[in-house]
């Protein structure tokens, strides 16, 4: 189980779902003089308990709990998600009518109130929570990662730190330069002469870098097999090693599994 891949979204979810167990233990309607019971007493709330609450905490634990199974698990057919999905709207559209349905004797208990509210946050976020950026965030980010080199790059050393009169190491080919004296001054090196500019190697064109999809897409196998390797998540930090085309990417994986990306619209830059 990795928290790491619960969204902001989900934790709207999770407050919702919170919200709402506290709703159930408020007055659901109520009247002068009256003191009416919270839901869980079925007696008097024979429809609202099921239809409301246990459906909205039963769609909280398939959304939250669909991140932590493994890509393709379906129920019937649908993804996990899906049917909390549903169930998060029917919880919403329930709880609406608790709402419309008010007996004329009574007045709208604070439990009522809340419970529409929370619903409403849920099913908003079960249905739009994948396409707004602000909730498709990760929850817990993953610290920063360091900077990419470029590829063939080497790190440099701190200048004269192991290395004789503050001398760098030279380029692999070039001439070493003499260590001068205790206390004398290094000879200046001499220019090289351009090459001519037929010789000169390309510059590299692209350089590694991390990045972060907006919403869930696949990854397929570098020899053009239709079959999706693995499944790109929002909020989880990938590796971008190269690039062809001029929207195609070759992306790594956290466990070191390397694919071809085709859609990068939209992504985020680490």
């Amino acid at each position: 189980m990795n928290i790491r891949s619960l969204t902001r979204g989900d934790g709207v979810v999770i407050g919702a779902a919170a919200l709402l167990f506290i709703a159930s233990l408020l007055d659901f309607y109520s009247a002068d003089g009256v003191d009416l019971p919270s839901v869980w007493d079925t007696d008097v709330y024979h429809l609202s308990l099921p239809t409301i609450f246990l459906t909205a905490f039963i769609a909280a634990g398939l959304i939250v709990g669909s991140r932590f199974l493994p890509e393709g698990r379906k129920l019937a057919g649908l993804p996990l998600s899906a049917w909390g999905t549903v169930l998060a709207v029917s919880a919403v559209w329930a709880s609406l009518w608790s709402l419309i349905t008010c007996p004329s004797t009574f007045d709208l208990g604070a439990g009522a109130v809340i419970s529409f509210l929370a619903t409403l946050a849920m099913a908003g976020v079960a249905v739009a929570g994948a396409k707004v950026p602000a909730l498709a965030g990760q929850l817990i980010p993953d610290a920063a990662p360091a900077a990419v080199p470029a590829y063939g790059a080497q790190p440099q050393p701190g200048a004269g730190y192991g290395y004789p009169g503050g001398q760098q190491p030279q380029p692999y080919g070039a001439t070493p330069q003499p260590v001068p004296p205790y206390g004398g001054q290094a000879a200046p090196e001499p220019t090289p002469a351009p090459a001519p500019a037929a010789h000169e190697a390309p510059a590299a064109d692209f350089t590694p870098f991390w990045f972060a999809v907006p919403v869930a897409r696949p990854l397929f196998a570098e020899d053009g097999s239709p079959t999706p390797i693995a499944e790109l998540a929002p909020g989880t930090w990938y590796l971008a090693v190269e690039q062809r085309g001029p929207a195609t990417l070759i992306a790594q994986t956290q466990d070191g599994r390397r694919g071809v990306l085709n859609d990068t619209s939209g992504i985020q830059r680490g």
